[in-house]
């Protein structure tokens, strides 16, 4: 079991922001801005290529959340990034879908090489 499963399942403690009977979001153990938050579907989808027709309603439901997820972090005014890594190239580091928010502070311009 992966540990955001484990983070679901409460087996293993997290900051949680919001949770539903869908998602859930909590601060990330290494944040890389003053706000650093995750939010993940509770259902177990490894990434990005994994995501099937079904997932339409817990994706949707999580996009449709994510921007109260910011006002209750209160970075909603002032804007905040949104990063999801797919793959080992793209930098997942956890095989469990996440989106990752940033904010709180300027988080700089996207840079590509």
């Amino acid at each position: 079991m992966c540990v955001f499963c484990k983070i679901v399942n409460k087996e293993i403690p997290a900051k949680v922001v919001y949770e539903d009977d869908l998602i859930m979001a909590f601060h990330d153990i290494n944040p890389q801005r003053k706000v650093h938050v995750l939010v993940i579907p509770k259902k177990h989808i490894p990434s990005v290529n994994d995501i099937n027709p079904e997932d339409k309603e817990i994706l949707g439901h999580l996009w449709v959340k994510i921007p109260e997820i910011a006002k209750l972090l209160g970075i909603d005014k002032d804007g905040y990034r949104i990063i999801v890594n797919t793959g080992k190239h793209g930098g997942q580091e956890i095989y469990h879908i996440h989106y990752h928010i940033l904010g709180g502070e300027p988080v700089g311009r996207m840079v590509c090489k």
